[in-house]
């Protein structure tokens, strides 16, 4: 079986637990196979965390879940070092892992904590280590986090600061499944809660598999053209009176340079998934929107007239031309 096989399968794998949700497990994977980390976004009981234990359960992978709660502490998260006596009047601080020291983290209604313990995961996310009482720990290898928000509730809960906003590669949106998908969710839990999904389970997907596709996937070119189409989607951000009176209404911050790098990693992501090995304008559009939504802060006239991210990246992908 190719390595493209391999992932393929374990999309397949999780699309038969998340009923209606390709798009969101596709963003998934796409996420995994480009080292970074999501926040994905929707009403309750739309398979968020579901989603995402799926995912953890066909890997070879060491899955936590982290609840954020608002009396949560930043060594809940990180873990802390713990003082061992030796029973003679002495002892040594020993350092005890927090739930972050895992592959597959879910940080599960993150916006339920104050920023103070949101902020803990800042460093685990960028440089994948944790400090510690001045002592760096590293994480493994395979490392992601995968967060949850619920969009409609917003007392006790705190808006994540941008500076822990842009190091999400991906902001990930989930809506309600179609009618005749939900008639199957129906039918899935049934089969599930009448013992039927215990049948034998196909083996997990190591881990290796995962770091052989990364180095695939760090071989797709992307030609000149494509790096200016992407690099001009985030200047039509910053500088968006070049690109049109709406857009100078709408965009009040643009995205930062990790908005290019998000770009570039997830539409080469995203081809090797389609099976080239080089990239095309309709990869960059076909992610831009995930990519970018956290990344652009909209004026006060857009947020009253209803304009919503989406519709400023609709727009932005209009205005931008493709280099011959």
């Amino acid at each position: 079986m190719s390595a493209r096989d391999v992932i393929l399968d374990l999309q397949a794998r999780v699309n038969q637990a998340i009923i209606g949700q390709e798009r969101v497990v596709e963003r998934l994977i796409i996420a995994l196979l480009a080292n970074g980390n999501v926040l994905i976004e929707g009403l309750p009981g739309l398979a968020k965390t579901r989603a995402i234990k799926s995912l953890a359960r066909n890997l070879e992978a060491a899955f936590s879940r982290i609840q954020f709660t608002p009396d949560l502490l930043p060594s809940d998260v990180t873990g802390g070092e713990i003082y061992r006596s030796d029973g003679q009047g002495g002892g040594t601080f020993e350092f005890r892992q927090g739930p972050v020291f895992g592959n597959l983290i879910l940080a599960d209604e993150i916006n339920r904590a104050p920023a103070k313990v949101q902020s803990a995961l800042l460093e685990a996310m960028e440089e994948r280590q944790v400090t510690v009482a001045g002592k760096r720990y590293r994480l493994p290898d395979l490392f992601m986090v995968l967060a949850t928000e619920n969009p409609i509730e917003q007392e006790g809960t705190y808006p994540l600061p941008e500076a822990q906003m842009d190091r999400f590669l991906m902001h990930v949106r989930i809506d309600y499944p179609s009618d005749a998908d939900e008639v199957k969710v129906l039918r899935l839990v049934r089969e599930e809660n009448a013992g039927g999904s215990a049948s034998s389970s196909p083996p997990k997907i190591p881990q290796q598999a995962i770091f052989d596709v990364r180095r695939e996937i760090d071989a797709i070119t992307s030609a000149e053209a494509i790096e200016t189409y992407m690099v001009g989607l985030i200047a039509a951000t910053r500088r968006p009176s070049e690109y049109g009176d709406r857009l100078k209404q709408w965009i009040a911050i643009g995205a930062s340079p990790r908005g290019s790098l998000a770009l570039d990693q997830t539409s080469r992501v995203y081809a090797w998934l389609q099976g080239r090995d080089y990239v095309v304008p309709e990869d960059v559009q076909a992610i831009a929107h995930d990519c970018l939504r956290h990344r652009v802060s909209l004026s006060y006239e857009a947020t009253a007239d209803g304009v919503k991210p989406d519709d400023v990246i609709d727009e932005i992908i209009r205005q931008v031309a493709v280099a011959a």
